[in-house]
């Protein structure tokens, strides 16, 4: 079962920032964006509000418990013995355990005092000061508290990042919950131009301080260029950033709206399309969560200099190439594996190098071609008696994957399906990647079928979609050495990238009004998607 708890302590460290960027930043927009205690408001409103607020604080609280026990669970099917009580005197048993309590307080809190007297003054200051210690107890389960130098200033800069991080995504999901009240005409209409308009402000100061923070802690964990290029932490940061510059530029068309709004009385953008702009933006800001997480399982580019990939070599795993069509043989690739796997004199296999190419290579013909046949299909639609063929591409993907990914297991290897699934998070991350793919492909063909009777069968594509981003940025390959860990590390993550941006432009071909505008989403979904095609058409792993 040691798989399955590495493949949950990988998502469970993102579902935590996501129900802490809920409940702080739930508590930032109370106390600096509603002030219930100044201003009146519809009961539902500010209801919904504090519900907010204690699903977040409720969820970090589980999710912080979960999170010890499977760091339990790791350690005890790793080194074979039961942790305690070595582990209890650890930082992150001390520092998890007091943010679990707080914030199962704070969510008590909210839930039999706040949820009563949600425009008590006093009620939010006691909120908002319970979450302090649990601001504080994160502090510690950051890298500065890993760090001699300078080690309480990096400390406070982490949690400071972190509260004007939740303070945008909170608000990105209260904005959400004001769009669901509004459309159910629950609360006055115009609340939600005033909060759009409000929360541009919230939002300047939000980006302002994670740039002032945030560039002191690169500094700090990155001594390079090639540090910030050839180590797994740069190359996390570079992602942090593009989906940071994607979701600023929905941001903006947030904005461009809310003004147009206010000084033309424009209601075409505010009422139709913004709402579909910020549930991508919120795509987005969901998977720089995990990725943040994500990096905060790397060293630091300071720490290892010696295992550092030059630019050179980076670059060198994006290089255009003939892409590899014929395979080792099952039998060729066994007899690799004894010296490959050894802890001591290790040997690198050709056969599996070649291997992995293949599989990478061919499935990059796979979606290369789908997203080819995606745009020829956006710009001339099929005939209205039938939908597109192209998803059904990702099924047979889906199939070719799962036979080939992971040669040691069944349906070609000794090992079982469910021992192999169980006892590897690798393994277990492929199984579901590829049973997403079967399902993506299959789902999207009855959804475009203009015989569809299910009309929410159009949404699992980018939740999928999204999902399956979430997966390759949070990806590892366990066994390898610091360097090919992260150059196969790179060409994943930025996979993910496109995967995440497929996704939510999916979701916008869906969800926007105007006809123009979705097609140009839904070609911007497809040329992501023939993106990371290329990716994989060109793949070459390194010989290990």
């Amino acid at each position: 079962m040691g798989g399955l708890a590495d493949f949950l302590d990988s998502l469970v460290g993102g579902v935590d920032r996501v129900f802490f960027s809920v409940a702080i930043g739930g508590l930032i927009w109370g106390m600096f964006m509603l002030k219930p205690w100044s201003r009146r408001y519809d009961e539902k409103h500010l209801s919904s509000t504090v519900t907010l607020i204690y699903y977040g604080a409720f969820g970090l609280a589980l999710t912080q418990g979960f999170a010890l026990i499977i760091k339990v669970w790791l350690m005890n099917v790793t080194l074979g013995v039961w942790p305690f009580p070595a582990f209890a005197d650890t930082i992150q048993f001390k520092a998890g355990m007091v943010r679990m309590i707080v914030m199962g307080c704070l969510a008590f809190y909210v839930g039999s005092k706040l949820s009563l007297q949600p425009t008590s003054k006093n009620a939010w200051y006691n909120a908002t000061a319970l979450a302090i210690p649990a601001l504080i107890a994160g502090a510690w389960l950051a890298h500065g508290a890993g760090r001699f130098d300078g080690r309480i200033q990096l400390m406070t800069i982490t949690v400071i990042h972190q509260i004007a991080a939740a303070a945008w995504v909170g608000g990105v999901f209260q904005l959400i919950n004001i769009w669901r009240l509004s459309t159910r005409n629950a609360i006055d209409p115009m609340l939600w131009p005033n909060f759009l308009k409000q929360f541009g402000k919230l939002g300047l100061v939000s980006l302002a301080v994670l740039m002032a923070t945030g560039l002191p802690m690169a500094i700090g964990y990155i001594d390079s260029w090639n540090g910030f290029i050839g180590t797994g932490y740069g190359n996390l940061l570079l992602v942090k950033l593009l989906l940071l510059a994607i979701a600023l530029f929905l941001a903006y068309l947030n904005n461009r709206g809310t003004r147009e709004f206010f000084e033309q009385n424009r209601e075409t953008l505010l009422f139709r399309e913004i709402p579909s702009y910020i549930q991508a933006e919120t795509f987005l800001l969901v998977s720089i969560l995990f990725t943040a997480v994500s990096l905060a399982t790397q060293p630091p580019a300071i720490d290892i200099p010696k295992t550092t990939a030059t630019w050179q070599e980076t670059l060198a795993t994006f290089k255009p190439r003939i892409p590899l069509t014929t395979s080792p043989t099952h039998e060729e690739l066994m007899a690799g594996e004894p010296g490959r796997t050894a802890i001591i004199g290790q040997v690198p296999s050709r056969a599996s190098t070649d291997w992995s190419d293949y599989n990478h290579n061919v499935a990059g013909i796979f979606v290369t071609t789908i997203a080819v046949l995606a745009i020829i299909a956006s710009l001339r639609p099929p005939p209205p008696h039938r939908g597109p063929y192209w998803p059904l591409g990702f099924a047979f993907l889906g199939l070719f994957l799962f036979i080939r990914s992971d040669p040691e297991a069944w349906p070609l290897g000794p090992i079982g399906f469910w021992e192999s699934t169980l006892e590897s998070g690798e393994i277990l991350q492929h199984r579901i990647a590829t049973f997403m793919a079967f399902m993506m492909g299959v789902m999207e063909y009855k959804a475009r079928h203009p015989n569809n009777s299910n009309k929410k069968l159009i949404y699992m594509f980018p939740l999928l979609g999204a999902f399956g981003g979430l997966m390759l940025l949070t990806h590892s390959h366990v066994g390898f050495q610091p360097k090919t860990a992260f150059l196969i590390q790179a060409g994943h993550t930025l996979m993910g990238v496109f995967a995440i941006i497929i996704a939510s432009a999916r979701w916008l071909e869906i969800r926007l009004n105007d006809p123009k505008q979705r097609q140009i989403a839904g070609l911007i979904s497809a040329f992501a998607m023939l993106q990371l095609g290329m990716i994989l058409l060109f793949y070459q792993e390194p010989l290990y």
